[in-house]
């Protein structure tokens, strides 16, 4: 923000734009009054969409919603989560599917960091019970397969009417151990999680190469294994993976003119080259592991910011109010319905195409060297 010419202040409610934490939200959003000019990262309700539980339980209704209206082919379109329950509602559902089954199954918090119950209730904690994906695809040849899950960056400027845009450029986190299913490895972290707080502490892990990959380079190699067509089922699968969602919570989420939200999408793809939706992030990391990836996350997250226009640039120029189709990397790919560009290349989507990553500005070293992404 500095860079763009913005001024930090101390005020509680004297200013233009606060980047605020999803605590703030929870605890403070409802008690203030806002003036017309000011903006704010997040809706009220964020967790409709970011806490796991939550997620699972608007996607399970919109599957039913749909299957009611539209029949059993088009409902199939929204079951991109491995099956899951909530527990301990659910708990009696996920021992019948378990006996029936059986598989490895694994364990995950409802919520992250306290966030809020949009129930408010006194209770248990909630958890999700989740079936493992045993097949994810792998990369790295026969000797040392590995795997890794795609981190991508979506925004939304509205929910009423749905407006979304997509960033070009994501990027692959990978594990530094070979993959195996086998029980003496099920509980290493070394091969499952792909957290790169965790992959830094493996004993084979090269600071200097680090363990991520541009989303473009994973899209060239899947190119070459798979051909053209196939992946761009693919990625236009994963973009429609991640409007569904937002259709999944669109009904219960809070819309405020004053907000909108930058997302970070957990997708993995299996070997049957299926995307799967981990989870959704509200509050991505923006801490670096390198310089390059210091210098993506600058330039996505100034694209966002010409994306909402906080210094109003765009209103001098232009009457017509609709949202623009591409800012910087970002490229509209809703807007109360889908959005049809003339594509410049053979992909129905534009997710993981080119686009340039300047070097951000080098007046002093702004990347760390511990990171939750």
């Amino acid at each position: 923000m500095r860079d763009r010419g913005w001024k930090e202040t101390d005020s509680e409610l004297d200013w233009d734009f606060f980047w605020a934490d999803v605590h703030w939200v929870h605890e403070t959003f409802d008690h203030v009054y806002l003036q017309e000019y000011q903006r704010i990262n997040h809706f009220r309700n964020h967790y409709e969409l970011t806490r796991k539980d939550l997620l699972v339980k608007n996607v399970k209704r919109m599957i039913k919603t749909i299957e009611k209206e539209y029949g059993k082919p088009e409902s199939q379109k929204f079951e991109f989560i491995s099956t899951s329950y909530v527990l301990p509602q659910e708990h009696a559902l996920f021992q019948e599917e378990f006996k029936r089954n059986g598989g490895v199954w694994i364990m995950k918090p409802g919520a992250r960091g306290g966030a809020a119950n949009s129930e408010d209730g006194e209770g248990p904690e909630a958890y999700i019970v989740q079936r493992y994906i045993e097949n994810p695809y792998l990369i790295g040849g026969c000797v040392c397969s590995k795997k890794f899950d795609i981190r991508g960056y979506v925004l939304v400027t509205s929910y009423y009417p749905l407006v979304v845009y997509i960033h070009r450029n994501g990027f692959c986190r990978f594990s530094n151990t070979q993959f195996s299913m086998q029980a003496k490895d099920i509980s290493n972290l070394y091969i499952h999680a792909t957290n790169v707080a965790i992959q830094k502490t493996s004993p084979n892990y090269d600071g200097d190469k680090g363990c991520k990959w541009l989303l473009r380079n994973l899209k060239m190699y899947l190119t070459t294994k798979h051909g053209g067509l196939a992946v761009d089922e693919l990625f236009t699968e994963m973009e429609a993976l991640i409007v569904r969602s937002l259709m999944s919570v669109q009904k219960v989420m809070i819309n405020d003119k004053h907000c909108f939200e930058l997302y970070g999408y957990d997708i993995l793809i299996d070997s049957n080259l299926k995307p799967w939706l981990l989870e959704v992030n509200a509050s991505p990391s923006l801490t670096a592991e390198t310089q390059f990836d210091y210098d993506l996350k600058y330039a996505m997250l100034n694209d966002c910011f010409d994306v909402v226009d906080l210094e109003r640039r765009q209103g001098r120029f232009e009457k017509d109010k609709r949202p623009r189709t591409r800012v910087g990397g970002f490229d509209l790919v809703y807007n109360d319905g889908p959005v049809k560009h003339e594509r410049t290349s053979n992909y129905s989507s534009y997710l993981g195409c080119y686009h340039p990553i300047p070097r951000a500005p080098r007046t002093k070293k702004r990347f760390q060297q511990s990171t939750m992404d």
